[in-house]
């Protein structure tokens, strides 16, 4: 990418003389695969002084950026790479794999020398989801090299999983040299025959691969495919493969790793592949030539105004457009809904200046651009738009874009809580839109800027501490009842998750009934271990992101089985920091609710605009100080009800005050703020507005 340089720091602990490089380890984005946190894995590295190592999950490119910025902090030269299924597409139409032989494909490592390879890896991988061919079937073409190009892509053969092992395995030799030379081919003096020494291998299948090698000039390589942090993890991620392949683990002929795919140190594979040391000196070669650093980017946004050559141009163009917009918004929102009293239009138009000066010195005019676009047209759409929420309603200028319904004057909200170039952070609206019709605004963003540049956000699901137990007393085969008396042991709290470790100590009867049957102290054991792994990948309930390019050219992509959307394979905090901005399309069932209401209402000739409902009312204040706000957005809880209870509110400050108090910390002062005292309660607006702001 031509915004991050290339960085070969990382490569100078190379020189402290290592014994061996990792190439093939599987982190816990491998989903229901990997049992190596990356956390851990840094961890390991570093105890064992390795100056570099490869995380190359299976399919994806997760963890890429994560773990480049986490490695590079602990002294550990990170190596972007992936193992990819692969379709050679060598076979005769009769033998071509249909959908369900597509898992059973076998796989290739790819990894990153520079940042033309990290560029074709990213293009490779997100081809492989969105130009693949459906769930569980994810994996790449041989063509797709060919077409993409493989420059600055180093490739090992995948070992006895791999399509040149794989033919050999099968007795046919011809095909295992054919392949061979087709990624020859491909991939140059870039290829490596890469060799694998778990449990008891096949020295006779080695023999025949290190001949081939030699016959064809190809150097070999020496990997461990790591999936879990030592031996003794072995048990609990045996039992993590029988979850994730619906098996038991007392099923012989379910598909097993072997206890020697743990992290191994540097001592470990030295003496393993003693009688090879060419192959162990390939790894540190191959570190060497991967000389690139993945690193964060600022903010990139697609231009409103549209592309031009000048950078500078294009600025002042949309700096110029939100100003025009924000004026004659400002003037169309005080010629109809009038001035707060006490403040005079020379206030506001004050306000709007200084405000307007913030964005555009911090460079943010296209966002609110783009943010009020997609407004309007809801709106025009007759779509329920919220009236704002957050600390973006106390920006003037969001409230002349119509962004938000909340004039800020009118409750002394800070523009400063929004935007500080004291302390630079992208602004984020939190916008509600109608449940049912979200998907409508989100297709429009999709038309305007075009569906390769608009995408959803992956989040990652973790086996919590009930989950974990009931999936590793199934495949253990534990009395459904008897995993349940366990699970139930466990406090539940999505919120606030407790941790298995903190129940046992915390919950004697869990001890007590580890002491008393060997099955159950196993099935805490291996559920520790398990726990916090993640499950499945899924996308963010609310977050899009908007791209000034195809998001292929930016982060790897993502296809969720269940939407026709792209999803980026990074997570929210990783996106951001990959120089993508968020958007938040939330979808308020109560806004399709009151839509619904409205509706009803035009029905027997009763017209209701919600924008004008007064705020005064003394009947809807007497219902909100019974408690009676069943099915009211943000004071229905039971909670809440009893806040209400005891505020007696009378005025739109209190219901303010409320809601901003009831969270944990703050909610410990609703007893001092609304006692039942009269005077309080009589208090002037202004007074009560200082307490609540």
């Amino acid at each position: 990418m031509a915004d991050q340089a290339k960085d070969t720091s990382a490569t100078d602990n190379l020189g402290a003389a290592p014994q061996f490089v990792h190439l093939r380890v599987h982190s816990a984005y491998s989903l229901l695969e990997g049992a190596l946190p990356l956390k851990k894995i840094l961890g390991k590295a570093v105890s064992d002084n390795q100056p570099a190592l490869a995380i190359t999950d299976t399919n994806n490119l997760f963890v890429a950026l994560e773990f480049a910025q986490k490695a590079i902090g602990d002294g550990i030269q990170p190596i972007i790479g992936c193992q990819l299924s692969i379709d050679m597409e060598d076979q005769t139409e009769e033998r071509r794999p249909g959908q369900a032989q597509l898992a059973k494909l076998p796989a290739i490592v790819l990894l990153s020398a520079n940042a033309e390879g990290y560029e074709r890896l990213v293009d490779i991988v997100s081809r492989a989801y969105l130009g693949g061919e459906g769930h569980g079937a994810t994996h790449i073409r041989r063509s797709w090299l060919e077409e993409i190009g493989t420059g600055g892509l180093i490739a090992l053969t995948g070992a006895s999983g791999g399509p040149v092992d794989g033919a050999m395995k099968e007795g046919n030799p011809a095909l295992a040299e054919s392949r061979l030379l087709t990624l020859k081919q491909l991939f140059g003096d870039r290829l490596y025959i890469e060799l694998q020494r778990h449990g008891a291998y096949d020295r006779r299948h080695e023999h025949k691969m290190v001949s081939l090698a030699y016959d064809h000039d190809v150097p070999l390589v020496a990997t461990n495919e790591a999936f879990f942090p030592s031996r003794a993890d072995y048990e609990a991620h045996d039992a993590l493969m029988a979850v994730a392949h619906n098996a038991i683990v007392s099923d012989d002929t379910r598909f097993r790793l072997t206890p020697d795919h743990y992290l191994k140190s540097q001592a470990d594979m030295a003496k393993l592949f003693a009688d090879l040391p060419e192959a162990l000196d390939n790894t540190i070669e191959i570190a060497r030539r991967c000389s690139y650093i993945l690193k964060t980017r600022n903010p990139i946004l697609p231009r409103f105004t549209g592309a031009t050559a000048d950078p500078e141009e294009a600025e002042r163009a949309e700096a110029d457009e939100l100003r025009r917009q924000a004026v004659e918004g400002l003037e169309s929102r005080m010629s109809e809904l009038g001035l707060t009293p006490g403040y005079t239009e020379k206030d506001y138009r004050e306000r709007l200046d200084f405000e307007l000066s913030v964005i555009e010195k911090m460079k943010f005019p296209g966002y609110f651009l783009i943010v009020a676009d997609f407004i309007k047209w809801a709106k025009i759409q007759n779509i329920p738009v919220g009236p704002g929420r957050g600390s973006g309603a106390g920006s003037l200028v969001a409230y002349a874009l119509t962004i938000t319904d909340v004039d800020p004057l009118r409750f002394s909200l800070l523009f400063e809580r929004f935007l500080n170039p004291d302390r630079v952070s992208m602004p984020d609206f939190d916008i509600d839109f109608c449940q049912d019709r979200r998907e409508e605004v989100i297709r429009y963003v999709q038309r305007k800027y075009g569906r390769e540049q608009v995408a959803q956000i992956i989040t990652f699901g973790s086996l919590q501490a009930r989950a974990a137990l009931r999936d590793v007393g199934r495949v253990l085969e534990m009395p459904y009842g008897q995993v349940d008396k366990i699970c139930k042991l466990v406090p539940n709290n999505p919120a606030n998750p407790t941790p298995l470790s903190k129940a046992i100590e915390e919950e004697p009867k869990l001890q007590e009934e580890a002491d008393a049957e060997p099955v159950v102290a196993r099935l805490l054991d291996i559920a520790q271990k398990i726990e916090g792994l993640y499950r499945h990948a899924s996308t963010h309930a609310a977050g899009i992101v908007i791209g000034d390019r195809p998001l292929s050219k930016l982060v790897p992509m993502y296809r969720d089985p269940r939407s026709d959307m792209p999803v980026t394979q990074f997570n929210m905090k990783w996106v951001e920091q990959a120089g993508l901005v968020k958007f938040d399309f939330l979808g308020l069932k109560t806004l399709t609710v009151l839509k619904t209401a409205v509706d009803f209402c035009r029905k027997r000739n009763i017209e209701v605009d919600l924008a004008k409902i007064p705020l005064d009312d003394t009947l809807t204040y007497e219902m909100l100080s019974r408690g009676e706000t069943v099915g009211v957005f943000q004071v229905e809880s039971a909670g809440m009800r009893k806040a209400l209870i005891g505020m007696r509110p009378d005025c739109i400050e209190d219901i303010i005050a409320l809601v901003a108090l009831y969270r944990p910390g703050p909610m410990e002062n609703i007893p001092t703020y609304t006692p039942a005292s009269t005077a309080r309660r009589k208090s002037s607006p202004s007074t009560r507005r200082s307490i609540t702001c």
